[in-house]
């Protein structure tokens, strides 16, 4: 087979790929909800507690309060991406919260959040999770 024809086979291959799935509805943003969140955590970190979820006015993220400390979960295309968190992780922007993460797969996250829910947030991670 010459070359020029399979690298058109391959490209249209994966357009009709792509295209099949922004039509199905698998290319969406996912968004968040308590409940959704919940389950995405457990998903991500099967041996945690979870004592409470907030969700991001958004719905782009989550802060989750497990018995061993809070933790960020956030959509990442149709999926979501999960860490736990510490104080010194977390610091504010002028428009919301920057995560800064050890971990070269995810080294930091910028998250848009209203200054009431940044406020809420930023004690809620600071408290230790006996106390939240």
């Amino acid at each position: 087979m010459p070359l020029e024809l399979l690298l058109a086979l391959v490209a249209g291959g994966i357009s009709g790929i792509a295209i099949l799935l922004h039509l199905t509805g698998r290319s969406r943003q996912a968004v968040l909800t308590a409940a959704s969140a919940r389950s995405a955590w457990q998903r991500h970190f099967p041996n945690d507690s979870v004592v409470d979820v907030l969700p991001a006015a958004s719905g782009q993220a989550a802060l989750v309060l497990t018995e061993g400390g809070p933790g960020l979960l956030w959509a990442f295309g149709a999926d979501t991406v999960g860490r736990h968190l510490a104080a010194g992780q977390v610091r504010e922007t002028g428009t919301g919260l920057r995560f800064e993460f050890n971990d070269f797969a995810a080294s930091g996250l910028s998250l848009a959040l209203p200054e009431s829910e940044r406020q809420q947030w930023m004690a809620l991670i600071k408290t230790p999770a006996e106390t939240a």
